[in-house]
């Protein structure tokens, strides 16, 4: 099983989709990178609703005090800290403001139904599969590293002070996936449980492929005018 998911998530993940490709062979302009931080931002903003759901269906206290680190790694124990804080510092890095990121002034209409979808997937779905659904965690430590070892390279006039999220998402990520990989095993021990958190993970790399897909039209229609 745990062989199944691995192998799922490293041939779906959205490392592979030709936006990442070029983003990390640094072939993006500056207005594709903009584009794809503000509306990447609303799926960040995003992650500890999810995670609130998922909270909300754990069992036991233990499984509930371990989950709610990831809605705070996020939100921040305090204000100015946390994950969303630090993508904000992404976009002012790459020439957004934060009120045009709060205010998602350049979200398109895919990538609010692609986020919005996996958001209710985590409302109407079992634990497990909530749970199956966050494994590409798994990947997200390979993939942050390659932004940290080629932005500088590709793109130096991001300053180094926006790349934070990228550092702190490189253990979040090693110690998320073990745990929800974990869970994911104990509890699927039944055929139909095993094929229903490999659908879990399958959707949730959809996700993450359609969000650059309307990144990468938007993109494409830009050049073309």
């Amino acid at each position: 099983m745990e062989g199944r998911l691995r192998d799922l998530a490293q041939s779906r993940y959205h490392d592979r989709h030709p936006f990442n490709r070029r983003m990390h062979d640094g072939e993006l302009s500056p207005d594709e990178l903009r584009c794809w931080v503000a509306n990447r931002f609303y799926y960040q903003c995003n992650i500890p609703v999810k995670d609130a759901l998922i909270l909300a269906k754990l069992p036991t206290p233990a499984q509930r005090r371990s989950w709610l680190r990831r809605i705070q790694d996020h939100d921040g124990l305090v204000e100015g800290e946390g994950g969303i804080e630090r993508w904000l510092r992404l976009g002012e890095a790459v020439g957004l403001s934060r009120d045009e990121l709060l205010r998602h002034e350049h979200l398109l209409p895919g990538v609010r139904l692609a986020v919005d979808g996996y958001v209710n997937f985590c409302r109407n779905g079992s634990t497990l599969e909530a749970v199956a659904s966050s494994l590409t965690e798994l990947c997200a430590p390979s993939i942050m590293l390659t932004r940290l070892e080629r932005f500088p390279v590709h793109y130096p006039w991001i300053d180094s002070g926006g790349l934070s999220y990228f550092r702190s998402r490189v253990p979040q990520g090693r110690r998320d996936g073990t745990e929800a990989l974990t869970w994911v095993k104990e509890w699927a021990v039944t055929r139909a449980q095993q094929e229903g958190a490999l659908m879990a993970l399958s959707f949730k790399c959809d996700v993450l492929w359609t969000l650059l897909d309307s990144v990468e039209g938007a993109a494409g229609r830009r050049a073309s005018r």
